[in-house]
């Protein structure tokens, strides 16, 4: 999951993209090559403007990646995506697609399958975790690019190093005997979703199950037990109902907590508050919902698919599987700060310099919870948003049953 900002108004936000493409459209790109424009979001390090660059080298003339730079919040991309897909928009040739859009591409037929040798590309050496990403329906429907996670950083100077089974109950319990806070992002908004997916994992259960029916059980009980635990003690944060990722390092960075799930932005973050403070911040994996099940942390990325309407999906195809190589990967884990999706990147020395966690981090991603693969993904997140939140006021007894109903109309196409 790329880390979300607020920006312009949607309006401006659409306008600015559609300007951009407005000279980007039609059969050829510079110097007369075929154009493929891949529509994705704006990658502020320069991973993608590199990896164009040198896919646009090594084409040879045959074609040429036009970078055409979506909006950082997700949900503007999706909305610019879905609408042109929608109107079968020709002048779209590449989706860089959150992990969460699969079977909603898919399934309206705004995506092609890879198949074949292509399918054997996409799929060869790719962690399990972003490899289930791009599968749906017994197909692949993109190529893993790149991925994400969250990990358990904690003070080395002010804790003990989490074991290997260290549960949430302990973290919240050692926060509260010093005095000290947890930093978690309970707003209502799609980081919810992920936390409380990867607490019901962890527990050994699923929301949505991979033939597309509600999985609701007890597993959503324990996860509102440890979210109510946490938010009813004094080891919540100021603000914990309306903290995302940056108010949770923001919260960690400010000595209040002594715990944070979070995902890797904040170690390169610590180096700006001062060497020794970065010196003193350790990592360990996602905490566990309970023990003896081992944690299921959460999982963000970007995949490439090609679209329906491409009129060169061969050109298209050649050119996704150039962008999301292993070298360009590592690119993007050095200059951009996303993990890699294949096992073999992270050996790379880039990968190394950049990730000091890099093991943990490829066993994190390995072993992550994806979060439901359907269609109706955007309902059903906000039905979980809403089930869970605020984080103090839910009752723990009545959300296996609230939950399934909201779930199943959601995945129905109801009012819930």
């Amino acid at each position: 999951m790329h880390r979300r900002h607020l920006l312009a108004p949607f309006a401006l936000a659409a306008a600015l993209v559609f300007g951009a493409c407005a000279g980007v459209g039609g059969d050829e790109g510079s110097g007369g090559s075929r154009a493929i424009n891949w529509y994705v979001f704006n990658e502020p390090g320069g991973s993608y403007d590199q990896a164009v660059k040198e896919c646009n080298e090594e084409a040879g003339g045959r074609y040429t990646i036009n970078y055409i730079k979506l909006p950082t919040d997700a949900n503007q991309q999706r909305e610019l995506i879905v609408r042109r897909l929608a109107a079968e928009d020709k002048d779209i040739d590449l989706v860089g697609m959150d992990v969460i859009w699969t079977a909603e591409l898919a399934e309206a037929g705004w995506i092609l399958p890879w198949e074949g040798q292509q399918r054997d590309v996409a799929t060869e050496g790719k962690l399990e975790g972003p490899l289930k990403t791009v599968e749906y329906q017994g197909k692949v429907w993109g190529i893993p690019f790149t991925s994400n996670t969250q990990l358990l950083w904690y003070r080395k100077d002010q804790v003990d190093a989490p074991g290997e089974d260290f549960t949430w109950d302990e973290m919240i319990d050692d926060a509260v005997s010093k005095g000290k806070d947890v930093e978690v992002q309970a707003r209502q908004y799609e980081g919810l979703t992920v936390w409380i997916n990867s607490l019901i994992a962890g527990a050994g259960g699923e929301i949505v199950n991979q033939e597309g029916d509600v999985e609701v059980n007890d597993t959503a009980k324990r996860a509102a037990e440890i979210e109510v635990k946490l938010a009813k003690s004094p080891a919540a944060p100021p603000g914990m109902s309306t903290n995302a990722e940056d108010q949770a390092r923001q919260g960690f960075e400010s000595g209040r907590s002594v715990y944070e799930v979070n995902y890797p932005f904040v170690y390169p973050s610590a180096a700006a508050v001062g060497e020794d403070f970065q010196k003193n911040m350790g990592w360990a994996r996602y905490p566990r919902s309970d023990k003896g099940k081992p944690s299921r942390p959460p999982l963000g990325g970007i995949n490439i698919g090609v679209s329906a309407y491409s009129e060169t999906p061969d050109l298209a195809f050649e050119a996704a599987e150039c962008l999301a190589n292993e070298d360009h990967q590592a690119i993007a884990a050095e200059l951009g700060g996303l993990p890699p999706t294949t096992e073999a990147v992270y050996d790379d020395p880039k990968v190394k310099k950049a990730y000091p966690f890099a093991d943990l981090l490829r066993e994190s991603i390995e072993a992550a919870a994806p979060r439901p693969v359907t269609p109706a993904y955007s309902d059903i997140s906000l039905a979980i948003q809403k089930t869970y939140s605020p984080p103090d006021g839910i009752d723990p007894n009545g959300i296996v049953g609230k939950l399934r109903d909201r779930i199943e109309k959601a995945a129905e196409g109801k009012i819930f």
